[in-house]
């Protein structure tokens, strides 16, 4: 097995790395971006705001991370030069993602005719004129609108406005591949489906779970709290079967002695079930909890409901059964167990480790289960935090980008704007591309992000995407998904400002709940529109004799004035461009005991372990450090020994078992498709595997979790062999 104990994640080289890419953007250019008082355009973590741009909300400074530099790197760049629209699409699609992003920023509306073979650069007013009359002629009911996490509540708010006043609910956001699981999970456990905890919460507790994620690639700003945690004499333990370097041991370059010493011990315990297997750990962990004697009794008492249930079914499940389902034994299950029964504020935090199931959303429910057991839930310093991706992928379904809203706020929407909008239920995004594979689908428009990418199944995803006749992406910069899977129709593509760009001040919402006030305001490219002007120009264009001012409403305040009046616990935004004062949203659990629920309790649930086959070898989908989503930043993965795109990462057992060796060829194959890879040794268990994301999607099948309708990025059965 390949030796990574010497890997430190952060550290110098990562300091290096970062002074570096300043450089390239000019170090001027560079401290505008990343001092102004805009929100981070990476992470969902507490950073920026009206706090400063390198401050958190705790106000702690410096507080930046390397994905926030790469991001500003890419928003940085000068325009696309014109000459390389001269080249074909099909050349175009020869670039990787990495030389895609690096072409620079877009600064001019792109179109493709059908059926034709590159795009040609056209002014600004022709390509609403022609946006706004292709999607006024088609049927609603045969689009769908998509958007990523990147985009204001602003934006995001009138997307679904102007999607709904159009006539479909085929409103859906990236979540859907992502996070879904945990609003639906945490809503039949607590009543609500996000985060209980605030930043400053992470500055007292003395346990931390890390679950399914890998912190140190993806949230490394939370790493500093994790030391942190560790420092004040308090335990972090990591539940992956991936034994990650950086979670392990971390130089955290805010910490000068963490720097000196080489980097600070971060898990103080890691537990590595096999993949798929969760289930059975966390309800091994609240078995022993239970036998320990060590459960809140009181708080079971007063603010739960369904617990005898709960422990009935744990005292059915043998302690065989759930070793033989994990792969871990028992007394290192009742060793994690008796330190958490000596917790007294114990986090949760998880990723997409625990969401990229079949099975994600009572993944999540099990969590929620563990951390009830101990009433670690309503108080100060301990809770549920889900770690989200993107910087507003949180506000985005807060604010209605999402198929289906609660039915007040979609009686006040139609209230306050006098609209009637469609009865039929809207299609989640997997949904809405099953529809386009089926050909039901003349027309989509895609705000931001990279859904031909996101998508599992590459050729399933092409034949989707192709089958779309006339598909408007909203973007800063062009992507693969710009030029795969376009098929042979019409394609526009509109260039949007980034964050810092805005023309007014827009709003996001942190992982913490907590909304931030953006300032904009920076020029760099003049050709380039905010997303809700030009949504507001395609509104009053399509919809000429709709009751909405669209134009009106694409001015920021006068979309908080709506969103304030009817979305609950937003109040807030009605005066914050004035007022300048960020807040935690209303009405989510937080320090007191009081639960979402029809009865106010919170509720155990019975959460069956999966079918597993031992003899399977099973494929989770991962991120590397030099990504972001779908983005590559760099080619090599400095935190797993400088492994490529196409690496397959293996433990040694199996390797031996299907006669591979390391840095050898070989054939990976599931029921969705074949990819070529290189085998890679790494501390995983056996029967476990790990390939890249997004360009292991091709293993990936389409079938998803019957709640939250997420795909199975991270349990895909697989087989290998080597390449003759």
């Amino acid at each position: 097995m390949a030796d990574t104990s010497a890997i430190v994640g952060g550290g110098p080289k990562k300091v290096l790395y970062t002074l570096s890419t300043i450089g390239k953007m000019g170090v001027g250019k560079a401290t505008k971006a990343l001092t102004a008082k805009n929100t981070c355009k990476a992470c969902a973590y507490g950073m920026g705001g009206q706090h400063g741009g390198m401050t958190n909300e705790l106000d702690e400074f410096p507080s930046v991370c390397n994905k926030s530099v790469q991001a500003q790197s890419t928003d940085i760049q000068p325009a696309i030069p014109h000459p390389i629209f001269e080249h074909t699409i099909a050349e175009l699609g020869e670039l990787t993602g990495k030389e895609m992003e690096h072409l620079g920023r877009l600064g001019t509306p792109l179109f493709r005719r059908a059926g034709s073979d590159r795009f040609v650069p056209i002014d600004w007013d022709s390509a609403l004129e022609h946006a706004a009359h292709r999607l006024a002629e088609t049927d609603p009911r045969r689009t769908f609108f998509y958007s990523s996490g990147r985009s204001s509540n602003e934006a995001g708010f009138l997307f679904q406005l102007l999607a709904r006043a159009y006539g479909t609910n085929n409103v859906n956001n990236c979540s859907y591949y992502c996070h879904q699981a945990t609003s639906e999970g945490l809503v039949t456990t607590i009543g609500k489906g996000t985060a209980t905890v605030e930043l400053e919460d992470l500055t007292g507790t003395d346990l931390i779970f890390v679950i399914g994620a890998n912190p140190s690639s993806n949230h490394p700003r939370f790493i500093h709290m994790l030391k942190n945690c560790r420092e004040r004499g308090g335990q972090v333990i990591v539940i992956n079967p991936a034994k990650e370097p950086g979670l392990v041991k971390f130089a955290v370059p805010k910490s000068p002695m963490s720097m000196l010493k080489g980097g600070s011990d971060i898990a103080s315990d890691y537990l590595q079930p096999r993949i798929g297997s969760d289930i059975a750990l966390f309800k091994g962990l609240a078995k022993a909890v239970l036998e320990q004697g060590t459960e809140d009794a009181d708080f079971i008492r007063a603010h739960s409901a369904e617990f005898e249930v709960f422990r009935s079914d744990l005292e059915g499940l043998s302690w065989d059964e759930i070793v033989s389902a994990c792969g871990i034994a028992r007394e290192e299950i009742e060793r994690v167990a008796a330190n958490y029964g000596r917790a007294k504020h114990a986090v949760f935090a998880w990723g997409m480790g625990m969401t990229h199931h079949v099975h994600g959303v009572a993944n999540v429910e099990a969590i929620s289960n563990l951390a009830l057991v101990r009433g670690m839930l309503g108080k100060r310093f301990a809770g549920l935090l889900p770690l989200r991706g993107h910087s507003n992928v949180q506000g985005i379904g807060t604010i209605g980008v999402k198929p289906v809203l609660a039915k007040d706020v979609l009686a006040k929407m139609e209230e306050a704007f006098g609209v009637t909008f469609p009865e039929e239920k809207g299609l989640d995004t997997m949904a809405c591309m099953k529809r386009a594979e089926a050909g039901e689908i003349d027309a989509a428009v895609i705000m931001g992000g990279n859904l031909w990418a996101a998508t599992p199944d590459t050729a399933f995803s092409s034949r989707a995407m192709g089958n779309i006749g006339f598909k408007l992406f909203l973007t800063t910069t062009l992507n693969q998904g710009h030029v795969h899977g376009l098929g042979d129709g019409e394609v526009m593509i509109l260039p949007v400002t980034a964050r810092d760009e805005e023309w007014e001040p827009t709003t996001q919402e942190s992982m913490f709940n907590f909304v931030r006030l953006s300032d904009g305001g920076i020029e760099r490219i003049e050709t380039v529109r905010p997303e809700s002007w030009i949504l507001g120009q395609l509104g009053q264009r399509m919809l000429p004799d709709s009751p909405i001012d669209f134009d009106g409403f694409s001015k920021h305040s006068k979309i908080r004035d709506a969103i304030a009046a009817i979305v609950p616990g937003m109040e807030g935004l009605a005066d914050i461009d004035v007022a300048k004062r960020e807040f935690h949203i209303q009405n989510r659990v937080m320090h007191t005991p009081s639960f979402g629920t029809v009865d106010g309790k919170a509720h155990f649930v019975v959460t069956p372990i999966p079918a597993m086959r031992p003899d399977q070898l099973m494929l989770a989908t991962v991120r590397s450090e030099g990504q972001f989503n779908s983005i590559i930043y760099e080619e090599e993965d400095s935190y797993r020994g400088k492994a490529g795109r196409y690496s397959v990462f293996l433990n040694a057992q199996d390797m031996a078992r299907f006669g591979v060796s390391e840095g050898e060829r070989i054939a990976v194959s599931s029921e969705a498709g074949e990819m070529v890879g290189f085998a890679t040794s790494f501390d995983l268990p056996a029967g476990s595997a790990m390939a890249y994301y997004p360009e292991a999607n091709v293993l990936v099948g389409t079938e998803v979790d019957p709640r939250s309708k997420t795909p199975a990025f991270k349990s895909v059965p697989i087989s290998i062999r080597p390449m003759l």
